[in-house]
């Protein structure tokens, strides 16, 4: 009897391990747009279709970018929260109206280049991360940008001053902020319609990444590009903190591990992505990753550089931190605290 007991219970163990080994996540993951271009289509797609060997997490992905289902990219962190998907690739201006601490990794003028946007995500991402896990259910997983916003324009320009009396597409608060500070007229509207607004003239230029715009054919609706670098378009990847938390400690640091190699892969792609298609844009050589077109390349004034070298300080960290301390009281002191930065 003793030895049967015994027998059933070895059974039982082994079928209970097994049982436990087995368990396959199932994952819901929303990411970015088609239309953003290459980034989506050869690094951030490929990644969650492979999602069990990159991970190595025993896991099952349903990836639906954002432009196939009708969901607005305003609505992600609702969206996470809700658990309607698991992962959400998040387009991080636009889901800052719902949490403006968000804007903080980038104002405009915070990030002129690769190397200072990497140093202000290590510095504040965590800060971030710890709005999102308290508002939101979400656990923030890495940040990377499209790169360097840059401007496109219809009729033609020669400086940033020549914006005024200019309707000009923008993305979020921050950079509406600053078109009106420099006299244009800021119009947000979606990526997907910006083509469509340019062509028939309901705004006169429009700002995004040169990679995204030749995707997405701006170049065939515009005439100058000033690439000027006004933010870097962060972006990131948000869990489900439910979704997080069942699954075992190992898993949770595989998950980790896998999007940070990620994260890293696109900072790399993105940068070589802007600078080939910066060429393309304005026909040069070599152009390897996207179509060549013929904008006018408009020239950086010293004046210019100025203009958005004195941006955080006197248009986007004021306006900013109003906001964002109406909703986090902290919010601004946080900021500073972090990027070292002295009141």
């Amino acid at each position: 009897m003793r030895k049967a007991f015994h027998l059933v219970t070895a059974v039982a163990f082994m079928f209970g391990a097994g049982g436990a080994m087995a368990e396959t996540y199932n994952l819901k993951v929303l990411g970015q747009p088609v239309a953003t271009g290459l980034i989506q289509k050869n690094v951030e797609q490929p990644f969650f279709e492979n999602f069990a060997e990159r991970s190595g997490i025993d896991a099952k992905t349903d990836y639906k970018p954002l432009d196939v289902t009708g969901i607005k990219d305003t609505e992600e962190l609702r969206i996470l929260k809700s658990k309607l998907f698991d992962i959400v690739s998040l387009r991080m201006s636009q889901v800052s109206r719902d949490e403006p601490t968000i804007l903080g990794l980038d104002l405009v003028g915070l990030n002129p280049d690769y190397e200072t946007g990497r140093k202000t995500v290590a510095a504040f991402e965590s800060v971030v991360d710890k709005q999102l896990q308290a508002k939101f259910n979400t656990k923030l997983l890495g940040v990377w940008p499209f790169g360097p916003q840059v401007l496109f324009c219809k009729p033609e320009i020669g400086q940033l001053g020549d914006l005024k009396g200019k309707k000009v597409r923008v993305y979020d608060q921050n950079l509406a902020n600053f078109v009106s500070s420099v006299g244009g007229t800021p119009v947000p509207i979606g990526f997907p319609d910006v083509h469509q607004s340019l062509a028939r003239g309901v705004v006169d230029c429009a700002i995004t990444g040169p990679s995204s715009a030749n995707s997405a054919g701006w170049p065939e609706v515009t005439n100058y590009m000033l690439p000027v670098a006004f933010q870097l378009a962060l972006n990131g990847y948000g869990i489900n903190l439910d979704t997080y938390n069942s699954m075992t400690p190992e898993d949770q640091q595989k998950l980790e591990a896998a999007f940070d190699s990620l994260v890293d892969e696109i900072w790399e792609y993105s940068e070589e992505l802007f600078d080939d298609a910066v060429r393309c844009n304005v026909g040069e050589e070599p152009c390897k990753t996207v179509k060549k077109y013929d904008l006018k390349m408009v020239p950086i004034s010293d004046a210019d550089r100025t203009i958005i070298g004195n941006a955080v300080s006197e248009v986007s960290f004021p306006a900013w931190a109003e906001v964002c301390d109406a909703q986090n009281a902290t919010c601004s002191a946080d900021w500073k605290t972090a990027l070292g930065i002295a009141n």
